[in-house]
Protein backbone atom coordinates (compact mmCIF):
# COMPACT_ATOMS: atom_id res chain seq x y z
CA UNK A 1 0.00 0.00 0.00
CA UNK A 2 2.78 1.82 0.64
CA UNK A 3 3.51 1.69 -3.28
CA UNK A 4 0.50 2.95 -3.80
CA UNK A 5 0.38 6.28 -1.46
CA UNK A 6 3.93 6.61 -3.00
CA UNK A 7 2.69 6.44 -6.62
CA UNK A 8 2.42 9.77 -7.81
CA UNK A 9 -0.55 9.61 -9.95
CA UNK A 10 -2.36 7.22 -7.31
CA UNK A 11 -1.22 8.49 -4.57
CA UNK A 12 -2.46 12.63 -5.19
CA UNK A 13 -5.59 11.29 -6.33
CA UNK A 14 -6.00 9.59 -3.46
CA UNK A 15 -4.52 12.62 -1.50
CA UNK A 16 -6.77 15.31 -3.49
CA UNK A 17 -9.72 13.58 -3.21
CA UNK A 18 -9.67 12.86 0.96
CA UNK A 19 -8.64 16.63 1.04
CA UNK A 20 -12.10 16.99 -1.39
CA UNK A 21 -14.00 14.90 0.96
CA UNK A 22 -12.79 16.74 4.44
CA UNK A 23 -13.39 20.03 2.84
CA UNK A 24 -16.61 19.46 2.08
CA UNK A 25 -17.24 17.91 5.68
CA UNK A 26 -15.75 20.77 6.93
CA UNK A 27 -17.96 23.41 4.86
CA UNK A 28 -20.65 21.53 6.13
CA UNK A 29 -20.21 21.73 9.85
CA UNK A 30 -19.35 25.15 9.84
CA UNK A 31 -20.74 27.40 6.54
CA UNK A 32 -23.35 25.02 4.79
CA UNK A 33 -25.66 27.38 6.63
CA UNK A 34 -24.67 30.32 6.26
CA UNK A 35 -23.90 29.46 2.07
CA UNK A 36 -26.89 28.63 1.88
CA UNK A 37 -28.27 31.42 3.59
CA UNK A 38 -26.16 33.65 1.07
CA UNK A 39 -27.31 32.05 -1.86
CA UNK A 40 -31.20 32.27 -0.68
CA UNK A 41 -30.88 35.32 0.47
CA UNK A 42 -29.19 36.41 -3.31
CA UNK A 43 -32.39 34.28 -5.03
CA UNK A 44 -34.62 36.13 -3.06
CA UNK A 45 -33.24 39.48 -3.83
CA UNK A 46 -32.72 38.44 -7.53
CA UNK A 47 -36.86 37.37 -7.52
CA UNK A 48 -37.68 40.40 -5.53
CA UNK A 49 -35.29 42.65 -8.61
CA UNK A 50 -37.45 40.82 -10.77
CA UNK A 51 -40.89 40.91 -9.31
CA UNK A 52 -39.83 45.02 -8.96
CA UNK A 53 -38.94 45.81 -12.72
CA UNK A 54 -41.61 43.38 -13.73
CA UNK A 55 -44.50 45.76 -11.42
CA UNK A 56 -42.46 48.55 -12.39
CA UNK A 57 -42.72 47.34 -16.53
CA UNK A 58 -46.55 47.40 -16.17
CA UNK A 59 -47.19 50.75 -14.31
CA UNK A 60 -45.13 52.28 -17.23
CA UNK A 61 -47.64 50.39 -19.73
CA UNK A 62 -50.60 51.27 -17.85
CA UNK A 63 -49.29 54.86 -16.76
CA UNK A 64 -48.48 54.88 -20.85
CA UNK A 65 -51.59 53.70 -21.80
CA UNK A 66 -53.40 56.51 -19.40
CA UNK A 67 -51.20 59.24 -21.52
CA UNK A 68 -52.80 58.13 -24.80
CA UNK A 69 -56.26 57.83 -23.47
CA UNK A 70 -55.69 62.03 -21.98
CA UNK A 71 -54.50 62.92 -25.20
CA UNK A 72 -57.15 60.91 -27.28
CA UNK A 73 -59.12 62.68 -25.21
CA UNK A 74 -57.70 66.42 -25.35
CA UNK A 75 -57.96 65.49 -28.86
CA UNK A 76 -61.35 65.11 -29.13
CA UNK A 77 -62.15 67.88 -26.52
CA UNK A 78 -59.66 70.28 -28.77
CA UNK A 79 -62.26 68.75 -31.93
CA UNK A 80 -65.21 69.38 -30.12
CA UNK A 81 -63.99 72.98 -28.87
CA UNK A 82 -63.24 73.82 -32.90
CA UNK A 83 -66.55 72.47 -34.06
CA UNK A 84 -68.60 74.28 -31.42
CA UNK A 85 -66.04 77.46 -32.74
CA UNK A 86 -67.16 76.99 -36.06
CA UNK A 87 -70.99 76.25 -34.70
CA UNK A 88 -70.96 79.68 -33.00
CA UNK A 89 -69.32 81.17 -36.00
CA UNK A 90 -72.15 79.84 -38.44
CA UNK A 91 -74.68 81.45 -36.36
CA UNK A 92 -73.28 84.51 -35.76
CA UNK A 93 -73.32 85.24 -39.28
CA UNK A 94 -76.27 84.07 -39.69
CA UNK A 95 -77.71 86.16 -37.03
CA UNK A 96 -75.54 89.13 -37.92
CA UNK A 97 -76.75 89.10 -41.84
CA UNK A 98 -80.40 88.43 -40.80
CA UNK A 99 -79.87 91.76 -38.61
CA UNK A 100 -78.29 93.46 -41.34
CA UNK A 101 -80.59 92.61 -43.91
CA UNK A 102 -83.29 93.81 -41.31
CA UNK A 103 -82.11 96.79 -41.24
CA UNK A 104 -81.09 97.52 -44.44
CA UNK A 105 -85.15 96.81 -44.68
CA UNK A 106 -86.44 99.18 -42.04
CA UNK A 107 -84.37 101.84 -44.14
CA UNK A 108 -85.43 101.34 -46.61
CA UNK A 109 -88.96 101.53 -46.12
CA UNK A 110 -88.35 104.73 -43.92
CA UNK A 111 -86.08 106.09 -47.14
CA UNK A 112 -89.91 105.01 -48.98
CA UNK A 113 -91.63 106.93 -46.21
CA UNK A 114 -90.01 109.65 -46.20
CA UNK A 115 -89.88 109.96 -49.98
CA UNK A 116 -93.49 109.75 -50.10
CA UNK A 117 -93.55 112.71 -47.18
CA UNK A 118 -91.37 114.30 -49.10
CA UNK A 119 -93.73 113.89 -52.97
CA UNK A 120 -96.67 114.63 -50.68
CA UNK A 121 -95.31 118.37 -48.89
CA UNK A 122 -94.01 118.95 -52.57
CA UNK A 123 -96.91 117.93 -54.46
CA UNK A 124 -99.12 119.74 -51.56
CA UNK A 125 -96.89 123.00 -52.40
CA UNK A 126 -96.86 123.05 -55.94
CA UNK A 127 -100.99 122.84 -55.23
CA UNK A 128 -100.84 125.98 -53.02
CA UNK A 129 -98.78 127.65 -55.66
CA UNK A 130 -101.06 127.10 -58.34
CA UNK A 131 -103.83 128.32 -56.33
CA UNK A 132 -102.24 131.02 -55.56
CA UNK A 133 -101.09 132.07 -59.19
CA UNK A 134 -104.76 131.13 -59.96
CA UNK A 135 -106.09 134.04 -57.79
CA UNK A 136 -103.43 135.80 -58.72
CA UNK A 137 -104.16 135.41 -62.50
CA UNK A 138 -107.97 135.90 -61.72
CA UNK A 139 -107.16 138.89 -60.00
CA UNK A 140 -105.05 140.32 -63.35
CA UNK A 141 -107.77 139.33 -65.43
CA UNK A 142 -110.22 140.80 -63.57
CA UNK A 143 -108.61 143.75 -62.90
CA UNK A 144 -107.91 144.10 -66.75
CA UNK A 145 -111.49 143.18 -67.34
CA UNK A 146 -112.38 145.91 -65.04
CA UNK A 147 -110.12 148.53 -66.30
CA UNK A 148 -111.41 148.05 -69.96
CA UNK A 149 -115.00 148.17 -68.67
CA UNK A 150 -113.80 151.66 -67.04
CA UNK A 151 -112.71 152.67 -69.90
CA UNK A 152 -115.32 152.02 -71.73
CA UNK A 153 -117.63 153.39 -69.61
CA UNK A 154 -115.28 156.43 -69.37
CA UNK A 155 -115.35 156.98 -73.49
Amino acid sequence: METLINSTSIGNIIITAGSVILLLVLIKLFAWEQLTGIFTAREEKIANDIDGAEAARKEAEALAAKRQEELAGARTEATQIIDDAKETGKNQEAKIVAEAREEASRLKAKANQDIEQSKAEALSSVKGDVADLTVLLAEKIMTANLDKEVSKQSH
